[in-house]
C-alpha cells in the first residue's frame, strides 16, 4: 500500500494528461511536441508530457497538418464555455435584431406608409377620447341640474331625496370614470408617437440600404 501512496506526482500527472488525450478525438498524423525538459517528442498520437502545451501534428511530407492546444483545466473549460455561451447570445441577439429589422422594413418600406399609420392610429384614439369627452360635457350638464335641485337642501344635505343623492353621487362617480378614461387616451397616444418615434429612427437607418 506504501508503494502506491508514494508514487511520483509527475507520473500521477501524467495519467491525468493520458486520460484527458484519451477522451479527445485523435487526428490521424505524426505528433511532435518539445516537452517541459526541452526535449522534442514525436509520436503517432497525443503525447502525455505535452498536454499543457501546443502539439503540431505534421503530414507524411512534414508539413503542418494542425495544431493541438494544451489540455484545458476545468478552469479554463469554465472560462470557454461561457465565452462561447455570450458569443452565441451575441449571435442570437444580432439574429433576433435583424429579424426584427425585416419585419419592420417589410411593414414600412417607405416614410409615407409609416406616417399614415401613425395618423391612423393616432385618429383612433382621438374619435374614443371625443366620445367620452362629449360624455363628459353631459355629465357636467346634468350635474348642473342636480345641484340646483339640491340648493333646496343646502342647509342640510342629508334630508334631500334619496333618489336625488344617488344621482348626485352617480354623476360624481362618472364624471370621474370619464377623467381617468381621457388620461388613459391620452397616455395612449403618448406611447403611440413614442413607439413611431422609435421606429422612425430604425428606419432611417434601414431605408438608405434598400435604396442601394
Amino acid at each position: 500500500m506504501k508503494q502506491w501512496t508514494a508514487l511520483p506526482i509527475a507520473l500521477l500527472l501524467w495519467a491525468a494528461g493520458t486520460s484527458a488525450l484519451a477522451q479527445a478525438p485523435v487526428v490521424k498524423g505524426v505528433y511532435t511536441c518539445i516537452d517541459a525538459n526541452g526535449r522534442k517528442l514525436t509520436a503517432d498520437r497525443p503525447i502525455p508530457e505535452c498536454t499543457d502545451r501546443e502539439q503540431r501534428v505534421l503530414n507524411p511530407s512534414g508539413t503542418v497538418k494542425k495544431t493541438v492546444g494544451p489540455t484545458l483545466t476545468a478552469q479554463e473549460l469554465l472560462v470557454q464555455e461561457q465565452k462561447e455561451k455570450q458569443a452565441q447570445e451575441e449571435r442570437n441577439r444580432i439574429a433576433e435584431e435583424r429579424r426584427r429589422d425585416k419585419a419592420l422594413l417589410n411593414r414600412y418600406p417607405s416614410r409615407e406608409l409609416h406616417d399614415k399609420e401613425r395618423a391612423d392610429a393616432l385618429a383612433q384614439i382621438s374619435v374614443v377620447k371625443q366620445a367620452a369627452a362629449k360624455r363628459l360635457t353631459e355629465l357636467g350638464a346634468q350635474r348642473k341640474k342636480l345641484l340646483q335641485e339640491m340648493e333646496f337642501y343646502a342647509k342640510d344635505p342629508s334630508k334631500a331625496p334619496l333618489y336625488l343623492r344617488r344621482q348626485v353621487d352617480d354623476n360624481t362617480q362618472s364624471t370621474a370614470v370619464q377623467q381617468r378614461f381621457i388620461a388613459d387616451q391620452e397616455d395612449e397616444a403618448r406611447r403611440v408617437n413614442q413607439r413611431f418615434d422609435d421606429e422612425l429612427v430604425r428606419l432611417r437607418q434601414l431605408w438608405p440600404t434598400v435604396a442601394r
